[in-house]
């Protein structure tokens, strides 16, 4: 037994034995210890290493080898693998990393941080050193909740909830808010799903829909939420200059008017002239300093937070201490308190009646007996509290809607009396609707309020654990923003009466905003802190849209685009935020927050539909990638989610509804039509697969009918020595023929086999997939290596398509160069090509000159000459029909020829088929020839019989060919059997060798046999009589020839039917003869071989 104590031992050797690596006669390998010092290296003396089985010093107890090939100083290569142990896989290693290798990379991934921040340096030139990215740290709470919370709460909960409430009656309201926020729900667990299947980079949503619907869809709902965010920003903005303007700095007004029916235009104007003003401030801001938005953002999302309590504490204090704003009523109906500060008619002072400043609104003078308004005449003024507190009671008033048309009064439900006179009611200072109000415009207002869910997922590039933050921040932002809003809809309906609900702007209560006469300590905390979260909503929205457009700008997907995706040379997108500025200038200029609201709810509810979409797909379709660590998805959420987004686009209008899904159709089929092609592994392109699986399986089942046939082609193409393709204009042909309709396989065949022309192989299929974007052909490309030429073809007509999805026909050109060719395998696979494609039932289109084939130009006049031999199942009367749908042929007239023998009636089989041609709802010029019986000229005798002298003249050069090849290996075999003799026997004394023919001697009598069977050649070629079957044959060809060159010469286009080649293959060359007389003098001819089945009814 085998000691186990072996190692290695290190033995000095001569130095003339071997050098260092060098292999050894008796096939030994001297290696050079890797582990040696330098001197021993450097040394004369090499160290041959010998295997021992003693544990080594480093005490791991396994043998260690070392050498100048296994410790290589490749440091490449040597992180790659590791000794000998993984030297099986060292010339994989550059395509098939190690496992180790892949991890090392893997852990050091790290997501690039993305969003509001500049660059920490400009990255013009490629050589510049670049400061290390810090490893993303933000958790749940402060990279997810909390922007999902300051994006969601904003703008209309400050400006716009408490209108919503008392418009729709706390009830509705209810249902308002419960269907936006079940929306968004579904959403975001969507968004959880696809957010949690791998790792989301820097781009968010859009990211997320591209990558899971494809480059179209992600193009077009990536532009569709780019829009959104920038009316976003052009709505934050509105809401801005609104609180400023109305509840902050009313005087600040430059339009300003006494008349009342001139205001709400003078306050539009207002708002286009500072919203615009506010804009180019804000762009400057972003365009200077991106990062001081970004560390403002904590002082806008503190603004929101203490306007939140400030509200719950109000609604709190209401119960102990309802705060004090009256509010003013004529009768029923609720007054503007701007212009007067007591609500009374008149007042007593010093024991002295006098009239009041609200008397002198509706009287013509101050006098006690000045005329008045009828109305305020026979109603008295009362004076009710504006927020009678949580325990008044008024939430049973505040239940129900009350909508109605714009200029409606907003009254109170209490007896009044009514005047008979109602039109001067528009120039009293009442409180009245500025709007039309109904149940789905207030959807569509008030779902941006629900918007902002995306935050955290646009935030991913910067979380410490994305797939963990994303949908627990996200969906307890979505559950706490939820509560808010459901609450207080409850709460401002218990708390606020309800002419004060109603009352959007605050006129009955002094020009207040409403939701801030709730709130504690004082109303200005609300106004102040809305003011400056609208603020900043629109300063990240004019910071988001830019970079959202760069990113997909920098996808390359819309080709127009690409402009935008340039910046400043710290990656700021400059000419994205001029864009943006452009289009949120365009929302400003609607000056109208209501009706900028639904715009933007569109576009955020069709990219939220998309989310759903793509998370159902991916959850149907089952595809492997799909494996989401958020478990909590299902796809009937995600396609009520979908269903719910459409409902609501509709619910909040439907003519924005459709401009925005117009918007992204035209996105979509722009893309398709000209963006750039991307491989995203999305899940249409897996529906798509199950579509065609689906598709294959049914169409095998039956073959088609005769009605659904249509020619579906392999197109045999020819390359030259350059891979390239010889005959490009058969694809021209080809495209021309189908329209972009069928299936069309374009394959070829290269000699040898797969491994030694992969290369060639996959250049040839870039060069054919060239020519066939260039000749707008659609269709595959299929290219096979063979041993020849006529095996590959073959393996081509056999196996190429799939299931119901296999060409019929076969399109190839004619071999013109087949006579001067030396090689007769050209036509012999030509002649074979013909054989199988009959064998296999298809179709043959055989294209004869088809270099002067149009390729664009379009033909004005001319005819499409049809000769209709024999019966081939329709397919020479259905080519024309098809080729003249394209534009290329549309002009041309169809001319059907037809042979008629002696004993045929020409007037009657004109009739027929002229008829036929009618059942058959085709328009053609109809024409019988007659073809007389006639004896075989001298000429066609003397064509066959050259034809068969050339046959058999280049018989015997191939036979003489052979003989001299075969005389060639014999010669070889001879001298590689003497050298072996010799080798065996170089010991042994060499036998002598009588020769009975010398040298001289066999050469001579070799050449004398070859005159004697050459000249017997010769005599036999002149002695030769044509065969009777050709020469019948060559008669049929010239005569046909001479009738369709008389008829057809000046034809754009000539069909004739192909006939099949001879059984007997020695014919196979006479029957290339025949068919190149058969088409002598005509330029463009198409040889058609029906494939053995009708192609053409009738029948509808």
């Amino acid at each position: 037994m085998t000691d186990m104590s072996e190692r290695f031992m290190v033995v000095p050797v001569d130095a003339g034995d071997a050098r260092p690596g060098e292999d050894r006669a008796d096939g030994d390998s001297v290696f050079l210890d890797a582990g040696a010092g330098e001197d021993e290296r450097r040394g004369s003396v090499p160290i041959l290493l010998q295997y021992s089985r003693e544990p080594n010093r480093f005490g791991d107890g396994n043998p260690r080898e070392s050498s100048l090939f296994l410790n290589n100083t490749d440091d490449e290569k040597g992180n790659l693998y590791d000794g000998k142990n993984m030297a099986l896989f060292e010339e994989e290693m550059d395509s098939n990393p190690m496992v180790s290798s892949l991890l090392n990379k893997l852990a050091n991934y790290t997501n690039l941080t993305q969003g509001v921040r500049e660059h920490e340096e400009a990255d013009e030139d490629e050589g510049a050193k670049k400061k290390t990215v810090k490893s993303p740290q933000m958790g749940t709470f402060i990279g997810v909740y909390l922007p999902c919370l300051q994006n969601i709460l904003g703008v209309i909960l400050f400006l716009r909830m408490t209108w919503i409430v008392g418009t729709a009656g706390i009830l509705e309201s209810f249902i308002i808010v419960s269907m936006c926020c079940s929306c968004t729900m579904l959403t975001a667990i969507s968004m959880s799903a696809i957010a949690t299947n791998g790792v989301v980079p820097a781009g968010g949503s859009y990211y997320m829909i591209s990558r899971s619907l494809g480059p179209e869809f992600g193009g077009a709902v990536g532009l569709c939420f780019y829009l959104g965010t920038t009316f976003a920003g052009a709505m934050y903005i509105l809401g801005t200059i609104e609180i400023l303007l109305t509840y902050i700095l009313p005087s600040a007004a430059i339009f300003k008017t006494e008349d009342k029916e001139l205001q709400a235009e003078a306050m539009l104007n207002n708002m286009r002239v500072y919203g615009t003003c506010c804009l180019t401030l804000m762009s400057l801001v972003v365009f200077v300093g991106v990062k001081y938005v970004n560390k403002l953002a904590l002082v806008f999302l503190a603004c929101v937070v203490l306007s939140i309590l400030a509200i719950y504490a109000g609604v709190i204090k209401t119960i102990f201490e309802p705060p004090v704003f009256p509010v003013c009523l004529l009768g029923n109906r609720t007054l503007q308190n701007h212009d007067f500060d007591k609500c009374l008619k008149t007042d007593i002072i010093n024991n002295v009646t006098v009239t009041t400043k609200l008397w002198s609104l509706f009287c013509k003078g101050p006098e006690l007996n000045a005329s008045c308004n009828e109305y305020f005449t026979l109603n008295n003024v009362t004076e009710i509290p504006g927020i009678p507190g949580l325990t008044s009671g008024v939430i049973s008033e505040n239940m129900w809607s009350s909508y109605g048309p714009a200029g409606m009064l907003v009254e109170k439900p209490i007896e009044a009396e009514t005047a008979s006179d109602t039109s001067q009611d528009i120039y009293m200072p009442y409180v009245v609707n500025d709007i039309t109000t109904f149940f789905t415009l207030l959807v569509g207002i008030y779902f941006p309020s629900v918007t902002g869910i995306m935050a955290g997922s646009n935030r991913s590039g910067d979380l410490r654990d994305a797939q963990r933050s994303i949908p627990i921040g996200t969906i307890l932002a979505i559950v706490t923003t939820t509560i808010i809003y459901l609450s207080c809809v409850v709460l401002f309906g218990a708390c606020i009466e309800g002419v004060v609900l109603r009352d959007k702007f605050g006129d009955s209560v002094k020009g207040n905003l409403v939701i801030g006469t709730l709130s504690w300590p004082s109303p200005w905390v609300i106004v102040i802190g809305s003011f400056f979260s609208c603020c900043g909503a629109g300063l990240q929205s004019l910071t988001g849209a830019p970079r959202l457009l760069q990113a997909i700008a920098r996808d390359g997907i819309v080709p127009f685009l690409e402009v935008f995706g340039h910046g400043k040379a710290n990656g700021e997108p400059t000419w994205a935020l001029l864009l943006t500025g452009l289009i949120c200038e365009s929302g400003i200029l609607i000056a109208s927050l209501d009706a900028v609201a639904p715009i933007l709810s569109m576009f955020f509810l069709m990219c939220y539909l998309f989310v759903n979409l793509a998370c159902a797909l991916q959850t149907l379709l089952r595809t492997p990638n799909w494996r989401p660590r958020f478990k909590y998805y299902h796809w009937a959420l995600s396609f009520l989610g979908m269903s719910l987004c459409l409902a609501l686009m509709f619910i909040s209008s439907w003519y924005y509804a459709l401009v925005a899904m117009l918007i992204a159709g035209c996105i979509y089929k722009y893309i398709e039509y000209r963006g750039a092609e991307k491989e995203w592994g999305d899940g249409i392109r897996g529906l798509s697969l199950n579509a065609a699986r689906y598709a294959l399986i049914r169409l095998e089942e039956a073959p088609p009918h005769t009605k659904n046939w249509r020619p579906q082609l392999l197109v045999l193409l020819n390359l030259d020595t350059e891979l390239s393709v010889k005959h490009p204009r058969l694809l021209s042909f080809t495209t021309q023929l189908k329209a972009g309709k069928g299936l069309t396989i374009v394959g070829s065949v290269l000699e040898g086999t797969y491994l030694t022309k992969e290369t060639e192989a996959k250049t040839a299929e870039q060069n054919i997939k060239s020519a066939m974007t260039a000749e707008k052909t659609k269709g595959f490309c299929h290219v096979v290596a063979s041993s020849n030429l006529r095996d590959g073809i073959s393996h081509l007509i056999q196996s190429a398509g799939l299931g119901g999805m296999k060409h019929n026909s076969v399109l190839m050109a004619w071999p013109a160069s087949w006579k001067q060719s030396n090689d007769p395998q050209s036509w012999k696979s030509f002649i074979e090509t013909i054989r199988e494609t009959t064998a296999a039932n298809q179709a043959l289109l055989v294209a004869k000159n088809i270099d002067t084939f149009p390729q664009k130009e379009r033909l004005t006049e001319g005819t499409i000459d049809v000769w209709w031999i024999v019966h081939d199942g329709g397919l020479l009367m259905l080519l024309p029909f098809l080729l003249r749908q394209h534009k290329v042929w549309r002009k041309c007239k169809m001319r059907i020829f037809t042979v008629a023998q002696m004993d045929d009636n020409s007037i009657q089989m004109k009739k027929d088929l002229q008829m036929f041609l009618y059942h058959l709802r085709l328009n053609a010029e109809v024409e019988v020839v007659e073809m007389h019986e006639s004896d075989i000229s001298a000429f066609t005798y003397e064509k066959t019989l050259v034809m068969e002298q050339r046959s058999q003249m280049l018989k015997q050069m191939q036979l003489s060919r052979t003989e001299r090849e075969r005389e060639a290996q014999l010669i070889h075999d001879r001298n590689t059997a003497s050298h072996s003799a010799l080798n065996d026997k170089a010991d042994a004394t060499p036998e002598r060798v009588h020769m009975t023919w010398t040298k001289e001697k066999y050469f001579t009598e070799r050449n004398r046999n070859r005159e004697a069977i050459a000249n017997m050649a010769v005599r036999d070629l002149f002695n030769m009589k044509p065969k009777q079957s050709n020469v019948r044959c060559m008669h049929t060809a010239v005569k046909l020839n001479e009738v369709v060159v008389c008829k057809s010469q000046d034809a754009h286009l000539v069909l004739l039917n192909m006939p099949g080649p001879p059984k007997n293959r020695e014919g196979d060359e006479n029957y290339m003869e025949f068919l190149e007389v058969m088409m002598e003098g005509l330029n463009r001819v198409l040889l058609v071989r029906g494939g053995g089945q009708e192609v053409i009814t009738i029948y509808s």
